[in-house]
């Protein structure tokens, strides 16, 4: 395995001011490994930090490389680790509890107060991502997938991980997916991915939303039985909002104020709609939710769902290929982030590295 002569990356100095860079090659200590990064996805995080400077009020105050999605072979050991061998596919966990706080001891990491978070700018000194040549990294972080797994796939575990435990939310307290209604607003990533969970876990029939052609007809490829563009076709959903509402569950994947609406008139009385799509303050029908007794959720990131996620993608479960719209060289990775920003015509836009 050959080491490659420098180590790029992508990083955002500030709002716009996004810079191809070279940096330093770690050496891994002890309990780390050394990665050469395959692919890597660009997330709707990586795009607020780009085109707004942060996401509400966390802001980018330091250089930062981003991203936090991200596959690649293990290119040298540390001191001490066990279970990983060089040249192994590997996606890695972009999330690091610290283990010792009150969440953490109440067995709940996903809410760590001082959760490292790879490509995150919430904390001082900001937590540098994947979008590099080579990345240092905890063992613990890395889950070894199948060698002829596709890197870009093994690179979509991340959001796959957050479609899971917003899918193990619903279903904790909505009752299993096999046989049941489902509605997924919003055809991104998120939402293509939860579609691919519900078929994977038997529903009965899945409908899915959005305001673009483009998107929907990837949701299609995921798995989804109805597409509707509410922008063309605001009349789309009549028959599954008939008779107080025909749906059991909805992955609301979008945070607009027209989709949260039309979610609720499709659920029937007691359904469960579990909120996976943020944005700012936005205006819920209260009243609508309180008559029909809707059991509403929130959902965010991921805990032990990122080994699941991996197994999934591993054993061919889940194929997350579909989405991928756009595989862009790091060299070129302006027009990777224009690219993904267009909604229009893209899903999940990755960046690809030399690697080794």
């Amino acid at each position: 395995m050959n080491i490659l002569p420098e180590n790029r990356v992508v990083c955002l100095h500030s709002q716009d001011d996004l810079r191809l860079e070279t940096r330093a090659i770690d050496t891994p200590g002890p309990g780390e490994v050394r990665v050469a990064v395959l692919a890597g996805g660009i997330c709707g995080s990586d795009l607020h930090y780009w085109l707004e400077g942060g996401i509400g009020t966390i802001r980018v105050r330091e250089p930062i490389i981003l991203g936090h999605e991200a596959a690649g072979r293990v290119e040298s050991l540390g001191e001490g680790v066990t279970g990983l061998s060089v040249g192994e596919l590997v996606a890695m966990n972009p999330s690091h509890p610290c283990g010792v706080c009150a969440f953490c001891q109440q067995g709940l990491p996903i809410h760590c107060v001082a959760m490292k978070f790879k490509g995150s700018a919430m904390y001082l000194p900001h937590q540098q991502g994947m979008f590099r040549d080579l990345m240092v990294i905890g063992a613990g972080q890395c889950f070894v997938l199948p060698g002829g797994t596709d890197p870009g796939a093994a690179a979509c575990a991340e959001p796959l991980a957050v479609c899971l435990h917003a899918v193990n939310r619903g279903e904790a307290v909505g009752g299993p997916l096999s046989g049941k209604t489902v509605l997924v607003t919003g055809a991104g990533p998120i939402g293509a991915l939860c579609v691919a969970i519900a078929r994977q876990r038997g529903a009965a029939e899945i409908i899915v939303t959005d305001i673009q052609d483009a998107t929907l007809a990837v949701a299609r490829q995921m798995g989804a039985d109805h597409t509707v563009n509410t922008a063309s076709t605001p009349e789309g959903l009549s028959a599954w909002q008939a008779d107080k509402g025909k749906v059991d569950m909805v992955f609301e994947c979008s945070a607009a104020a027209p989709a949260i609406r039309d979610a609720v008139s499709c659920l029937r009385p007691r359904g469960t709609m579990v909120q996976v799509g943020v944005a700012g303050p936005t205006p819920m029908p209260l009243n609508v939710m309180v008559g029909k007794e809707i059991l509403f959720l929130g959902s965010q990131r991921f805990d032990t769902e990122f080994a699941q996620a991996v197994a999934l993608i591993g054993s061919g479960a889940i194929d997350p290929r579909p989405m991928i719209t756009g595989t862009f060289p790091v060299t070129d990775a302006s027009a990777a982030f224009d690219a993904a920003r267009d909604r229009a015509k893209s899903v999940k836009v990755q960046l690809s590295f030399a690697g080794a």
